[in-house]
């Protein structure tokens, strides 16, 4: 890999992320807005939501106001440096958000300080996973703070949803998540679960669903059948985009697993707004491919 062109490229991931929402996405929302009813509150937030991606697109402007956390999911060949792909992933930050591709979202805790360039302790959040293949993939995920802010991570049993350790407890918890958050984090929403792990990686394998495709098909028949039947029934709930009512609560519905504890049984659920920012930039030698 030459390091002194990644940070170029990286940059253009940055603003392809923030700029174009992935067809899979945009194209559920138009499925969306023909299946709702004509003059209704959530066909005009639809029209709105279509408009805004449309310019977003042709003006390469962020398609949301909030560009959100930026989270990495990076595979590269095992036995790479590192370091050196870490200090470009930063400068990278540092230009986009110099050129508005983001939003400075990075603010001390305790002090309220904003350093104005994305950076800071844990942020952004890398995740460095090696393989056998001789190419690199980039995967990067724009999470908005009002989608997290609805986010949950529930503890099984559940007295009080009547929540038992199963799958009928882990469908019982999202339905909670999803009717709690009503409009709030942007519906309609994409909501990535994951069934068991520990309160970290659980919540970190629930994120980590958003890089699938709306209309892929999970590999275990057994989620597979388990996330349509939630996509069904959470847009049977009439909460609507942004909250307004209607036949579109969810675009759709992914759901993974991990090993877990035998004493602890977390269901973690990550809330993604409409606006999925995810995209991916493939290295192979000097190949460069971006795709969503």
């Amino acid at each position: 890999m030459k390091y002194s062109k990644l940070e170029e490229n990286l940059v253009e991931l940055i603003r392809f992320t923030s700029t174009v929402l992935p067809p899979d996405v945009e194209n559920a929302m138009k499925t969306a807005w023909r299946r709702e009813l004509k003059g209704s509150p959530a066909k005009g937030a639809f029209k709105t939501i279509l408009e805004s991606v449309d310019i977003s697109n042709l003006c390469s402007l962020p398609v949301c106001q909030d560009t959100g956390a930026l989270v990495w999911y990076i595979h590269y060949p095992d036995g790479s440096e590192l370091i050196p792909v870490e200090k470009a992933i930063k400068s990278a930050i540092r230009k986009a958000t110099d050129e508005s591709y983001l939003r400075p979202n990075s603010v001390d805790p305790v002090t309220g300080e904003n350093p104005g360039n994305n950076l800071g302790n844990g942020s952004p959040t890398i995740h460095f996973i090696p393989w056998k293949k001789k190419s690199w993939e980039f995967n990067l995920l724009l999470k908005g703070g009002g989608s997290e802010n609805v986010g949950a991570q529930y503890r099984l049993p559940d007295v009080a949803l009547n929540a038992g350790r199963d799958l009928d407890g882990v469908y019982k918890c999202v339905l909670d998540a999803v009717y709690q958050a009503q409009g709030q984090g942007c519906a309609p929403g994409i909501i990535c679960v994951c069934i068991g792990g520990s309160r970290d990686s659980g919540m970190a394998g629930a994120k980590l669903q958003a890089l699938r495709k709306l209309d892929d098909t999970n590999p275990d028949t057994v989620l597979d059948k388990f996330e349509k039947k939630l996509f069904r029934d959470l847009n049977k709930l009439g909460i609507g985009p942004m909250g307004f009512g209607g036949k579109t609560t969810v675009l759709g519905v992914k759901v993974g697993k991990q090993h877990r504890l035998p004493a602890s049984y977390f269901v973690s659920i990550a809330y993604v707004c409409w606006a999925m920012r995810r995209a991916t930039m493939t290295l192979s030698g000097d190949r460069v491919k971006y795709s969503n």
